[in-house]
């Protein structure tokens, strides 16, 4: 064992037991981040206008602060960016994250000296988690890959900005620098096809024990390796035993990856976002991630079945119950307050608070009433796929409301790498096994409102061709799973 595999045993140990203190006092523990966040900002233009000198309690600051997404909260940050220094938090920010947003342009995040440093924590505390309850520390003694945007920075008013996983790469510990890869030359190049050829170029010969990213572009950096090597992604890799991932859920992916790399390897999930760090798989064994209660984010949680109302209950972690879908709602030490990041999980677990990312609360089917969310397509295929020889690279799914003939239905746009022998019953598979989650869209399907789900089988590489037309190939960039409209859709009909 080498001295870096010693040592991490002991540096894991010291990272749980001070997760176990925190995460066995929650609302504690989420009470002393929410007085913190509220005194440190009660002088801000932002605690000025919303009084915050006053608020003594949750009841409080609800009643003072409304819920804001980007757009609502876009008055205040644009004060930010032009250099204005104590609008959302004491000081100016020192980076911007830049996202792609939607009816303004793009978006710029402020990240503060004080929130930072938890982005760096959370990757960190994950990897700890898992050496300590699976004492694999081979882990920490090969190479790393970390497939992530560009690090070269612009500049905004004196504030430096750029794709969160770019400023992330400026902060790799000096005792993984040796072991990190690609090179820095590599992760600048701009271009995500000339980037991952660069990779594959890179790293086809070293001895690879991690591997992260989203698990979309892994995949297709998976695929340039064995195209160039003619062997399995494990066969290169004979210490590749772990897979860190967020952005999207894995399982979707994970027949292709197991053909991919030719067996099973463990996996890290994570719940990152531009806003903060939320949660991480804490466990190979428990369902969910660790909720991040001690990260100097205050949560809310706005039942989804009533985000739409006027007045919506906004619940602290103490009020939360298994198994509903809720809306997630920040207040940060990076200056956003009440802030809808637009998803929606759900908990597995109370003690301690663990999640599952359930989707987007903009991104959902309702053109009939049926509302069905990410969660429950993601879980109707993997159904599908259970009894079936297919293999699945990429899919999303959207509404079909005036078709030539019959009844509306669901469409299903899904790439293969090996179809079902029967299509038909396939997709019929599918639908059973979403009518078991939703009873509206049961209702719908049994009610002759809708027709069965029809699958559109996209060519190879069509979904890349369409993130590429988007601007959007590469990167943090995710395909939306379902969408309440045509755009994606008719776009990829073109292709078929």
């Amino acid at each position: 064992m080498s001295v870096k595999a010693f040592l991490s045993k002991y540096v894991a140990a010291l990272a749980v037991a001070k997760t176990k203190k925190w995460a066995s006092q929650p609302v504690v523990t989420q009470q002393r981040t929410f007085e913190k966040l509220i005194r440190r900002a009660a002088n801000t233009q932002f605690g000025t206008d919303h009084r915050f000198s006053e608020i003594r309690s949750h009841a409080d600051f609800v009643a003072r602060v409304p819920i804001r997404d980007y757009e609502a909260l876009k008055p205040y940050v644009d004060r930010v960016v032009a250099g204005t220094p104590d609008v959302l938090w004491p000081g100016k920010p020192r980076y911007f994250a830049k996202t792609s947003g939607t009816t303004s342009g793009a978006k710029y995040i402020p990240i503060t000296n004080e929130s930072m440093p938890f982005h760096i924590q959370a990757a960190r505390d994950a990897i700890l988690h898992y050496i300590h309850e699976t004492g694999d520390t081979k882990v920490v003694d090969g190479k790393m890959i970390f497939l992530q945007g560009s690090p070269i920075l612009e500049e905004k008013n004196g504030i430096q900005l750029g794709r969160l996983s770019g400023i992330v790469a400026h902060y790799v510990p000096k005792y993984l620098q040796k072991n990190r890869l690609p090179s820095w030359e590599t992760n600048c190049i701009d271009d995500w096809e000339t980037k991952v050829d660069a990779i594959v170029e890179e790293t086809i010969k070293e001895d690879l024990s991690i591997i992260s990213g989203i698990p979309s572009w892994v995949q297709m950096y998976f695929e340039r390796l064995q195209e160039k090597s003619g062997k399995a992604v494990g066969e290169l890799f004979p210490n590749f035993n772990l897979f860190i991932y967020g952005g999207v859920n894995y399982e979707p992916y994970r027949k292709k990856f197991e053909q991919l790399i030719g067996r099973k390897v463990n996996s890290i999930e994570l719940f990152p976002a531009s806003e903060g760090f939320f949660a991480y798989a804490d466990s190979q064994q428990e369902e969910g991630m660790l909720l991040l209660l001690n990260s100097g984010i205050f949560y809310e949680f706005i039942p989804a079945d009533r985000f739409f109302e006027e007045n919506p209950p906004r619940l602290t972690v103490g009020e939360v119950e298994l198994g509903v879908n809720y809306v997630l709602i920040l207040s940060t030490n990076a200056g956003l307050w009440a802030y809808n990041i637009g998803d929606t999980i759900r908990f597995t677990s109370l003690s301690p608070y663990r999640l599952v990312v359930t989707g987007r609360i903009k991104h959902f089917i309702s053109a009939f009433g049926e509302h069905v969310i990410g969660k429950e397509v993601e879980e109707a295929l993997r159904t599908a796929l259970t009894d079936s020889e297919a293999v699945v690279s990429e899919f999303t799914v959207a509404p079909q409301v005036a078709p030539d003939s019959g009844l509306p239905y669901h469409e299903w746009f899904i790439e293969f790498e090996q179809e079902p022998e029967d299509l038909e019953s396939f997709a019929l598979a599918i639908d059973i096994a979403l009518r078991k989650q939703n009873s509206y869209y049961d209702d719908l399907i049994s009610g002759s409102v809708l027709q069965v789900l029809k699958i559109s089988v996209v060519p190879k590489n069509g979904f890349q061709e369409y993130m590429k037309s988007q601007g959007k190939l590469g990167g943090q960039n995710k395909l939306p799973r379902l969408s309440n409209d045509r755009k994606i859709a008719d776009f990829l009909t073109r292709l078929l």
